[in-house]
């Protein structure tokens, strides 16, 4: 658990790809890490998608982003580009 900690410390602004132990996939730039988690801003999918909500006000985007728990945490891929 704390190789994903340093490895998500070292790439903070950086778009990735994380895959949970139950198989959910995230995409999105990391904005946070802390010792439990590590939280990121999801990468916009198109209309209704995680980084934008309806009608255009902001979603799941906002704040921190998406908080995954450092331990659930079962493979990251950091993307080259945005994808």
């Amino acid at each position: 658990m704390s190789s994903h900690y340093d490895l998500c410390c070292q790439n903070i602004g950086k778009p990735a790809k994380i895959i949970t132990s139950n198989g959910e996939v995230h995409r999105g730039y990391i904005r946070h890490v802390d010792r439990s988690h590590v939280f990121i801003d999801p990468i916009n999918t198109g209309f209704g998608g995680f980084g934008m909500g309806f009608w255009g006000f902001p979603g799941y985007g906002s704040g921190l982003g998406i908080g995954i728990a450092l331990g659930a945490i079962a493979t990251i891929a950091f993307l080259p580009f945005f994808f």
